[in-house]
This record gives C-alpha cells, sequence and structure tokens, in this order.
C-alpha cells in the first residue's frame, strides 16, 4: 500500500515535471525566451499531474476501446482545466489564462485548440508513457525510492508554502491598486510586481494574459 502511494507521488511529479516542460517549450518556440510556467517556482505544473493521475485512475476502464478512451481524455482534461481556471479566478480574483481570442472557446477558459491535443496525449500517456514509468519505479529499490519520495516531497510541500506566500502578497497589490478599469488595473499589479524579487517577478513573467477580476 505504501509503496503504491510513493509510486502515484512520484508519477504525479512527472507528469507535473512533463507538462512544465511542455509549457516551457511551446514559450521558447512562440517567444523564442525561457520562461518559467506555472504558480511553482519549480519545475512542474501541478495540473498536468493531477490530470494524468486521474485519468489513470478513472478512465483505466477504457483501455481496450481507443476511441471512447480518446474522448473520455478529451472531456477530463477539459473540465479540469475549466474548473481549475474557475477556482484560480475565484480564489484570487484573477483570470491566469485566457482563450477568448481562440475559435470554438467556452468562456475563454478552454477552446477547442487544446482539447484534441488533450486527448491525444492522453492515448500517448496509457499506452506507452505511463507503462514506461511504471517499470522503472517498479524496479527500484525500495531504499531509494523512500529516498525520493521524502527528498522530493519536502521540496514540493515548501515550493508551495513559498508559492502561496507570493500569491498572497499579489492578492494584497490588487487590492491596494486604486483604479476602476479592469485593465488599468492589470497593468498598474504587474508593473509593480516587476519591481520586485525575481520570484514575484516570475509570477508575471509566466502568465502573461493574466487579468485582475
Amino acid at each position: 500500500m505504501m509503496n503504491s502511494l510513493m509510486i502515484l507521488f512520484l508519477l504525479f511529479i512527472i507528469y507535473s515535471f512533463l507538462g512544465w516542460s511542455l509549457e516551457v517549450i511551446e514559450a521558447l518556440i512562440k517567444k523564442k525566451k525561457f520562461i518559467n510556467r506555472g504558480f511553482l517556482i519549480g519545475p512542474y505544473c501541478p495540473i498536468y499531474g493531477i490530470g494524468v493521475l486521474t485519468m489513470i485512475i478513472l478512465l483505466s476502464k477504457y483501455y481496450d476501446d481507443k476511441f471512447t478512451l480518446f474522448i473520455m481524455c478529451i472531456l477530463l482534461f477539459s473540465v479540469l482545466e475549466y474548473l481549475t481556471s474557475y477556482i484560480m479566478e475565484k480564489l484570487f480574483k484573477a483570470r491566469w489564462w485566457d482563450y477568448s481570442h481562440f475559435k470554438f472557446n467556452i468562456n475563454g477558459r478552454i477552446c477547442l485548440e487544446t482539447m484534441i491535443p488533450f486527448g491525444l496525449a492522453g492515448l500517448l500517456v496509457m499506452y506507452i508513457i505511463n507503462p514506461m514509468f511504471l517499470h522503472i519505479l517498479n524496479s527500484l529499490p525500495n531504499a531509494l525510492l523512500i529516498t525520493f519520495t521524502i527528498v522530493i516531497g519536502i521540496l514540493f510541500i515548501l515550493d508551495i508554502l513559498i508559492s502561496i506566500n507570493v500569491i498572497s502578497n499579489f492578492r494584497k497589490t490588487a487590492k491596494k491598486v486604486k483604479q476602476d478599469n479592469t485593465e488599468e488595473i492589470t497593468k498598474k499589479v504587474k508593473d509593480t510586481l516587476l519591481n520586485k524579487n525575481y520570484i514575484k517577478r516570475r509570477l508575471i513573467k509566466a502568465f502573461p494574459k493574466l487579468k485582475i477580476k
């Protein structure tokens, strides 16, 4: 039981890292520069880890039906992205990404352009990537598995605590800005945080389309 939980946690970290890597590569291609994407400081985007683990746990029963699995992956990841956008907006009074400029979007939170890749990525993970990682993790000596889990777990918790503090400061900055226009508030908050330390500047650079609500 304990080994299974440790493997699930390490899979979560692996897929969070792979998701972060995809975001960074996309930024490199589009903007020609490195951008540390995501809310956390470390090289991982937890939404990807949560999404993949949820897919593995809930959608494994569709393993023998590739088309159904493809459709279910699209639905699962789209719902997850929509809910994450909605919850983050309510918690921090900010829109962290916006697909309003894409065709076939739903409230700017999800769009068709990202849905299809979700389905294809789900098939790739289920049939090729996840079996490979499971084989590697299951072959690790128990002592090494425990060590990896403890060290990475501690670093991850510290990262969450620091990032929560940064976002809390972000909310305080937004409340201090006295403007009536959403665009003016957003610009003022960004300008203020860009003059702060690296960690606070990183948050703004990671979400260039952020809008204060």
